[in-house]
This record gives C-alpha cells, structure tokens and sequence, in this order.
C-alpha cells in the first residue's frame, strides 16, 4: 500500500490509546523483517533510519531509504519512514526528497537554550516542507559517545515545566522525554520512572516517546504506554536477535559461507521481535 506517514500513525494509536511502535534500519534485512513483522502482528509499523546508519552506508541516505519506501509499497500494513537523531542539517535537509514524512531533530545534548534555539530553527524548516518533527528534552544516554549512565544522573531526567515551554516555543510536534531508559542497552533492566511520565502526559498536549526501549521489560513498556507514551523506539533489540541467530547458526554450520543461510535465520529473528513487541504494545489491527 502507499507510503503513509508518522504523523497520521501517532494519530491514530491515540485514538485507540495504544502507541507506534518505530524500528532502527540498518540493513535490507532489517527493513524485511520490520516489515514482515508488522504483517504478522497485523498492525502499522514506522520504518526509522538514524544519521549513524547513513553514516554506515558512506552517507548516502537515498538508497536505504528507497529501499525502505519499496517494502512500504508492497506492504500489506501501514508504513511510515522517519529519520532518525539528525543532528546535520544537511541531513535534515535531505529529508524530504528521499520519502521521509518525519524527523527527530536531535540536540538535546546542547545546553537547554542552545537546544531551544537550534530545535526552532529546525522546526520552523521541517513544517515549512510538511514534514512532522519530533525532538528530545533530558539526558537518555548511551548514544554517541553521551554516557550510558546518562538517564540516572542528577538533572538528566525530563522537567515538566522546562518540556512545556520546550514545546510552546520550539513547535515540535512530539517530545522524547528522559524517564530512565538508555540507549543501546543490551539488557533489559531499566526502570521508568512512571510519576514523572506522569507529570509530563498531563504537562504537554503533544505525543511522548520512549527511546532506548530494548533495555526496558515487557511490563514497563507497557506501564509506560499507559502513562502517555505514543511511540516507542527499538534498535538494539533487533540487533541484538539477528546476531544472535547468525551466531547460532555459524555455529551449526561452521561450514558456511553463502551469507543467505545465516541472513535468513537473521530476518526470521528479527521479524518475530518485530511482532512480540508491537502485539505488547496493544497495536490494534489496521
């Protein structure tokens, strides 16, 4: 079906009090099995490319992308494709060419008005051109060289006040917000902190969203959806099956050598994290 964007997603999962779950690509693998996983669960799904996945593919953003876009069409769920923690303008700008509806303008790791400013200014250009943009407020940590201990340091939570007038000014259209998950986590062991999620869902009229959410359990996601989260971000926990399965299957097969038979144990993997994690997330069937 025809590429859909972000935006009308988080729309909808409002309305049916559920949330967007949204997957880190890297590979046409990744982007298969997302998708296949989707189909499974019988529920939209939004395709996320960041800067560091282009700056693996030598900085082209355009053919993962087209790739991307290809699979949306030929999907028999919704699919949006977003670009996500831009913090090159120039990558920023390359958005809406290469099919992009919505972006996460990443700089939160400025001081507080330095961030104001710079997440204005992108803003301002991404509605200019319709595209939907989300940025982040607080220390989440574990990206970049930021460090992984981030999100439980004093001050690197999210402040409710200071995120109301983060919005107000900056005009984003949704927040990711520091409530305790971290980024790259490859154990899932974090914690929310589900009174400031809280606080935040009441403070702000605009969609929240977890990053960092292959290091949260089952019943924290689920917690944190019901507390205001709408979409939630996962990267490492697909990672995290596809090596495991090429591992498993190396190891069975010393032998090998057609990338094939270890790839496809890779997408199958990741196509059923894709699947178990959106039916979690309460995703109603589209």
């Amino acid at each position: 079906m025809p590429l859909t964007t972000t935006g009308e997603l988080i729309t909808r999962a409002a309305r049916l009090r559920t949330a967007v779950a949204a997957f880190n690509i890297i590979t046409l693998e990744h982007i298969e099995a997302v998708v296949t996983g989707a189909e499974t669960a019988g529920a939209p799904v939004v395709l996320q490319v960041s800067e560091n996945a282009v700056k693996f593919r030598n900085g082209h953003l355009r053919p993962v992308a087209r790739a991307a876009v290809s699979a949306a069409e030929q999907a028999a769920v919704p699919v949006a494709l977003h670009l996500d923690h831009v913090q090159s303008d120039d990558l920023l700008r390359r958005a809406p060419d290469a099919g992009f509806s919505s972006v996460m303008y990443d700089a939160a790791r400025l001081p507080y008005a330095e961030n104001l400013t710079a997440t204005q200014a992108a803003a301002d250009w991404a509605h200019a051109q319709g595209l939907w943009i989300e940025a982040e407020l607080g220390q989440i940590g574990g990206k970049d060289g930021r460090p992984p201990l981030g999100a439980h340091a004093p001050g690197a939570r999210t402040d409710p006040a200071e995120a109301r007038d983060f919005v107000a000014r900056t005009g984003v259209d949704a927040l990711a917000v520091a409530v305790g998950s971290t980024h790259a986590m490859t154990t899932r062991t974090a914690a929310l902190d589900h009174a400031l999620l809280k606080r935040l869902s009441a403070e702000l009229a605009v969609p929240l969203v977890l990053h960092g959410s292959s290091g949260v359990p089952d019943d924290e996601l689920v917690r944190a959806v019901e507390g205001g989260i709408g979409k939630v971000n996962v990267g490492t926990a697909l990672n995290t099956a596809l090596t495991r399965a090429v591992r498993e299957h190396l190891g069975r097969h010393p032998e090998t050598v057609d990338p094939r038979s270890y790839l496809a144990d890779g997408r199958t993997a990741m196509a059923d994290e894709v699947a178990r994690i959106i039916r979690l997330l309460g995703a109603r069937p589209s």
